[in-house]
């Protein structure tokens, strides 16, 4: 007897993460799967890749692609009649995987579900080790159907395929949030955020983001910290999307995720951590569901 799910109601938001697994070093499924269940949602994990590790700073790793394996478990799951109130796309271990990624938002998404994509690509101006050039135009293509987008700088430049330098230039910068918002032929109005963007005070860095529907753009900052964490990305989209899962508006859920990132940077910066351990989320995890001032602007 075919077992199915379909008619089951839950008061709890159900999300498809599709990320890889890192064994090693808090990143992707390692820190999406904490972070959306303390914030009381149910997360269905759809690993793309296998690894041994994170892969900033560390050159010895091994990779297993998941793209056979993502397409049986896809299909499992339509089977159960599964259906997702976001799915939320970070890390692709190959560019065959868009496509699967695109079946499981438009067979099982809900009809009002969030369609959010981290296009997981490089930082500091280079690609990730384990990225390639035809997975950043796979990329352009998964981002041009999402609703919301959040890359980061470096992300930004190589989905509009556009050379990387720091621009500090309000005007320019709306330029680009404006041409993210319009990748793909679909034209369809998205939300974009840029995490890590350039800031003419450089003792701050900020998020800018840019909502197409409302031709609305706004921006959050917090005190530069001397360092970087790998996953911090995946640590922003993931208190983004939980928030806006909770009813914050997007500038609101924008703030509060970007102050979530900051402390738990502080606080990995003040145990001395070696950076390729990622930040220490299990020491922030609780300030999730804390009242606290988050502070956003137009710009």
């Amino acid at each position: 007897m075919k077992q199915s799910v379909k008619n089951i109601n839950t008061p709890i938001p159900r999300i498809a993460a599709v990320h890889d697994l890192s064994g090693y070093g808090r990143a992707s499924l390692t820190v999406a799967i904490p972070v959306l269940s303390s914030m009381g949602m149910q997360v269905c994990p759809l690993p793309t890749a296998v690894l041994s590790s994170q892969t900033a700073s560390i050159d010895d790793f091994s990779f297993f692609d998941l793209t056979t394996q993502m397409t049986e478990i896809l299909e499992k799951w339509i089977n159960l009649d599964l259906f997702f109130d976001a799915v939320y796309s970070g890390f692709l271990g190959s560019a065959n995987q868009v496509k699967i990624v695109e079946t499981l938002m438009q067979k099982l998404g809900k009809k009002d579900a969030i369609f959010l994509v981290d296009p997981v690509l490089g930082d500091n101006g280079k690609l990730y080790p384990t990225q390639t050039d035809e997975l950043v135009k796979s990329m352009r293509e998964l981002a041009s159907m999402a609703d919301i987008i959040t890359p980061n700088f470096t992300e930004a430049c190589l989905l509009l395929d556009t050379p990387y330098e720091e621009i500090y230039d309000n005007k320019k910068i709306k330029e680009y949030l404006k041409a993210l918002a319009n990748l793909g032929e679909n034209k369809k109005k998205k939300t974009v955020l840029i995490t890590s963007a350039p800031c003419e005070d450089d003792t701050f860095i900020r998020v800018v983001a840019y909502e197409a529907d409302k031709k609305k753009f706004w921006q959050t900052k917090n005190p530069r910290i001397n360092t970087c964490y790998p996953g911090t990305g995946d640590a922003f989209a993931s208190v983004f999307l939980g928030a806006l899962l909770q009813n914050d508006s997007k500038p609101m859920a924008m703030a509060r995720a970007a102050r979530f990132v900051y402390k738990a940077m502080m606080v990995t910066y003040g145990y001395n951590t070696p950076y390729i351990d990622g930040v220490m989320l299990e020491k922030v995890l609780p300030d999730l569901n804390m009242q606290d001032l988050f502070l956003f602007e137009d710009f």
